[in-house]
């Protein structure tokens, strides 16, 4: 029998609409502002690179409310209608607002990580083709973050002289604007924090049936939680360097989420509340 019985509860309570309200202004504004005057609120409000001249202390918070376009925006807003309208009952709004701001600033600390990480991996093999300008120091860029941009001069230089100098002054240029547009690149959405709630579902609700598209029968909450958290931990391993998804920080929102449950219920095993 499911746990999940939705006629007892809200079915918008009071922070998921607010929430859903704010996502869609902002998102309303982010087009409306970069269509009219050319102006990306991304720069000013999503998270950047610590090391980025455009990081700003705000944006760890501020990342959460802004989106990429309308499907992501749609996908993250449904999820946490879905998922988060159980959540909030049962919890009420105060605590639920509090694990959905802690899911999805946690979130970002774990992405933040990732990205100091990536950044000095770049500056790394960057720097050694700087210092040796030659195919087989750009080939190591190359195989490492294996970018679909550079692949065509990869093939070209691989049946040329290894030194050649016009390639060389290319290759430079390509990897100094790589650097520079990576350490700009800013991250938007509310995934870590719809994550952390995604988890929470199914770690309260376990047995619940849920019908998932394009999922052709029913499904349990801990199998659907469980084998998502794995695809995002396997594609978050495979770094694929054409995956513009944050899939650490996603990961991040559920850690914070199991560590948020964890505190609260360290008394009591059977309720949160």
């Amino acid at each position: 029998m499911s746990e999940f019985r939705p006629g007892r509860f809200q079915m918008l309570p009071l922070v998921i609409k607010n929430l859903l309200i704010i996502n869609g202004l902002v998102f309303l504004a982010q087009l409306t502002l970069e269509k009219m005057y050319g102006y990306r609120l991304e720069n000013l409000f999503g998270l950047h690179y610590w090391g980025s001249d455009l990081f700003m202390p705000h944006q760890f918070v501020t990342h959460l409310f802004l989106h990429g376009g309308f499907g992501h925006l749609f996908t993250n807003m449904f999820a946490l209608w879905m998922f988060g309208s159980t959540l909030e009952n049962i919890w009420g709004p105060k605590r639920f607002l509090v694990f959905y701001m802690v899911c999805g600033i946690g979130a970002a600390f774990c992405h933040m990580a990732v990205l100091v990480y990536d950044n000095v991996q770049i500056s790394h093999y960057v720097t050694q083709f700087m210092n040796d300008p030659s195919f087989d120091t750009f080939a190591k860029f190359q195989q490492k973050f294996k970018l679909e941009a550079l692949q065509g001069l990869y093939s070209e230089w691989s049946n040329k002289p290894p030194e050649d100098p016009e390639l060389i002054n290319l290759a430079r240029y390509f990897l100094n604007s790589y650097q520079d547009g990576y350490r700009n690149v800013p991250t938007v959405g509310a995934s870590g924090a719809i994550f952390g709630i995604l988890f929470a579902f199914g770690y309260l609700f376990p047995n619940s049936y849920l019908f998932i598209i394009p999922i052709p029968f029913p499904i349990k909450a801990k199998y659907f939680v469980g084998g998502y958290i794995l695809l995002e931990l396997y594609l978050g391993l495979k770094n694929d360097g054409g995956d513009n998804v944050a899939h650490w920080a996603h990961l991040g929102g559920v850690l914070f989420g199991y560590l948020l449950l964890k505190l609260w219920n360290r008394h009591n095993r059977r309720t949160f509340y």
